[in-house]
Order: C-alpha cells, then structure tokens, then sequence
C-alpha cells in the first residue's frame, strides 16, 4: 500500500500530466484489496473484476473532482460500493437494496457442502450488512471509512454491524446444529 505523500504526489501526476503510468501505479496498489472487497460482495469473481474494471475507470475520469478530504482508497472504495449497487439496482429495478431477501440458509450450505465457510454465512446477510462486515471486519477499515464510503449515519452503521453479528451467529449454530444431527445418524 502506498504511504499518503506517495499517493498525493501519484495522483498530483494523474490530475496535472495526464500520467497514465501514475495512475496504474495506483491501480496496482489498491487492486487486490479493491477486487477481493467486490469478489466477496458479489460471490462471482467475473463480476467482481467487471465491476473493479468501471470502478478504476470512473475513478480515472473523475480524479480531477477528488478533494483529497479523504485517503484515495476509501474515495475509491465509495466508487466501488456505488458500482455494486448501481449494477444490483439494474439487476432488480423495482426492489430496495436494503430489502433484497436473503439467501436461505439451506441454500447457502447446500453451496458449501455444509462447511462453515464464511462466504456462505456472507450470503445470509442482506447487501447493506454484508457490505458493512466485509469492509470493517475483513477489510479492516475504520468506521469513519466505512461512514465516507457508504453515505450512512455512524449509528445506522454500528446498528446494521451488531445485527449482522446476530446473523452470523445464529447462522454459524444453525450450522453446528446441522452437524452434529448428520454425525450422530
């Protein structure tokens, strides 16, 4: 990852040059974070790496509208959130991000071969939540970052993280519960 004065300087070159080799610098260095951010939000690598493509993009061509209030990756990380969402909403027009049903858990299982993996658990969350445990817990921002990033109220984030928990755990005992019952049989 690159320091702040690296990235400043990198994109200063992006925004005053037109440095291509500058900003793939940047690309190179938030890539793998970035892409493994979508590929655990989506659960489809393919699209995970389409929406990463219009993420660094979109970031391209709008570098000269960064202000630099906040690190170029969380900036970056918004970008993406906004691409994941605007593609669900494209998927499912007529239904609310926040409401979209959540994967059974049978089905999540049946995925997984009832394994305790944590991308099935993922899939059991609805969109909002699963966005928000993947960027505090596995990508380990912050939660202002995690406030920049998604536009919500601090309080409706730790809300939805502390559910999201409740979920998870309730999933995980579903889960220990079901294998216990198969070894005893």
């Amino acid at each position: 990852m690159l320091n702040l004065l690296e990235e400043k300087a990198l994109i200063a070159r992006c925004v005053a040059f037109d440095d291509r080799r500058a900003f793939a610098r940047l690309v190179d260095a938030y890539s793998p974070e970035l892409r493994r951010f979508l590929r655990n939000l989506t659960g489809d690598a393919d699209m995970a790496d389409d929406l990463a493509q219009e993420t660094f993009i979109k970031a391209y061509t709008g570098l000269r509208s960064f202000q630099g209030l906040a690190r170029f990756r969380t900036w970056l990380f918004r970008i993406a959130y906004r691409e994941f969402y605007s593609e669900m909403r494209s998927r499912h027009p007529m239904v609310d991000m926040e409401n979209i049903p959540e994967t059974s858990s049978t089905d999540a299982a049946e995925h997984t071969d009832n394994s305790h993996d944590i991308e099935a658990a993922l899939k059991v969350l609805p969109p909002v939540e699963r966005t928000l445990v993947l960027l505090f817990y596995m990508e380990d921002r912050p939660l202002k970052d995690i406030v920049a990033i998604t536009g919500l109220p601090s309080g409706t984030v730790k809300s939805y993280l502390s559910r999201a928990r409740g979920r998870l755990g309730a999933y995980f005992a579903r889960e220990e519960e079901r294998a216990s019952v198969v070894s005893q049989s």
